[in-house]
């Protein structure tokens, strides 16, 4: 079972998240601050990640994660509120694999990772 982080300063988004990865096969963890996803990734490294553009901390999450021991093999998706340039530039220098409109829901996240929770 692959394992997905979702990190955003919202519980209701992490909590219907979870509910809706869950159903799809993932183990999902959750972390309201970059700083709590990055404790629980030094501890268990997920294979995907979401990260909320809209948290204080999420670039940096993101750059560290990418400089954590296979850090580099995790799928981080930057989940932004709009296309705006700027912010998914910013998400991408700083290690982001590809890019999840806001919010989502549960068509949005079974065509994103329906597919791809088989084992790992």
């Amino acid at each position: 079972m692959k394992r997905l982080m979702i990190a955003d300063g919202s519980d209701i988004v992490r909590k219907v998240g979870k509910r809706i990865l869950s159903e799809l096969g993932y183990q999902v963890s959750e972390a309201a601050s970059g700083r709590e996803g990055l404790t629980r990734c030094e501890r268990e490294l997920p294979d995907v990640m979401i990260v909320d553009a809209g948290m204080a901390d999420a670039l940096d999450l993101i750059s560290n994660v990418r400089a954590l021991p296979d850090g580099k093999a995790v799928k981080i998706y930057y989940c932004v509120v709009e296309a705006e340039l700027k912010v998914m530039m910013a998400g991408k220098r700083a290690g982001a694999s590809d890019f999840l409109l806001k919010p989502f829901d549960r068509e949005i996240l079974t065509k994103t990772f329906g597919d791809k929770a088989i084992a790992a």
